[in-house]
């Protein structure tokens, strides 16, 4: 699996963003993932039409090593929950800048503070040493 998808925003707290205003994927990314080992369960707490804040949780994603919050990236409104996560936390091991996306948000701001792939590649290789 890539490390760092190209084409997509990153946090420092490991979520990724992706797509247009109208619906802007999040999920976890792969370096997260393979810091949280296996997931077991993963528990979103807002639902399509509820207005979220950027830096604020929006779920947890509980592994067999811990139980992680999940941070929204970008302020906006719910516009999508990903249900299958509910029966296959597994997705976010096996697909997590796909299948395992876990929230969409519609953000007409643009993402401000996020980190493009060179700038999210550095930073985990600054954090390496």
């Amino acid at each position: 699996m890539d490390q760092v998808r190209d084409g997509l925003l990153y946090t420092k707290d490991h979520e990724w963003v992706g797509g247009d205003a109208s619906a802007r994927k999040v999920g976890i990314t792969a370096f997260a993932v393979e810091q949280l080992g296996d997931i077991t369960l993963v528990t979103i707490d807002v639902k399509p039409g509820d207005q979220i804040e950027a830096g604020k949780a929006f779920g947890t994603v509980e592994s067999v090593k811990t139980l992680s919050d999940l941070y929204a990236p970008i302020s906006g409104r719910i516009v999508a929950v990903n249900a299958e996560l509910d029966q296959k936390p597994e997705l976010v091991n096996e697909s997590c800048y796909d299948a395992a996306w876990m929230i969409s948000i519609a953000s007409e701001a643009a993402p401000d503070g996020l980190m493009d792939a060179a700038a999210y590649r550095a930073f985990l290789a600054s954090a390496a040493h």
